[in-house]
């Protein structure tokens, strides 16, 4: 059994978290900053996990809505989770994320902290948080997901990984 890491999946940054290999503790684990216009970095995303080394589950948050409904990001989620499973052996999991920068920005607060200048810092404990609430779910990879990834599009289109 690997380790897990979590993937809060952000229009600016993209928070990571990471288990231990026991899958007991949570740990921030960086971010990913995210260019305007630009794709998905999955292959950015992909060299993380690499660098992190034992990872076989990634735990990506589903963006639901306050009742729990699909939002227009939750395509977006999706779609990169998908190219996760085209490109990768690792097993993929959606867990819905809501909250999960309110209770990280609680945390910061409670401790006496402030928020101002650390946004990459919140968006790594959002993705913590994320990881914990994964963890006490017992969270498996999701089987209807690999029915989703498509093969023949593994490269998702692009020329090269280094576009990502």
């Amino acid at each position: 059994m690997g380790r897990v890491l979590a993937v809060d999946w952000g229009d600016r940054r993209v928070g990571l978290a990471v288990t231990d290999e026991l899958r007991m503790i949570a740990s921030p684990a960086g971010v990913i900053v995210r260019r305007a216009g630009k794709r998905p970095p999955v292959a950015e995303l992909l060299r993380r996990i690499e660098a992190i080394g034992d990872v076989d589950l990634v735990v990506l948050g589903l963006p639901l809505d306050q009742q729990g409904e699909e939002t227009p990001r939750c395509a977006a989620v999706r779609d990169v989770a998908r190219k996760l499973l085209a490109r990768s052996t690792l097993g993929v999991a959606l867990v819905d994320e809501r909250f999960t920068t309110a209770r990280a920005l609680r945390t910061i607060q409670e401790l006496g902290g402030t928020t101002r200048g650390r946004k990459e810092d919140v968006d790594a404990l959002a993705a913590t948080v994320l990881l914990q609430q994964a963890l006490a779910l017992g969270v498996q990879p999701d089987p209807t997901l690999a029915g989703d990834a498509d093969p023949a599009n593994g490269a998702d289109g692009d020329a090269t990984a280094a576009e990502d």
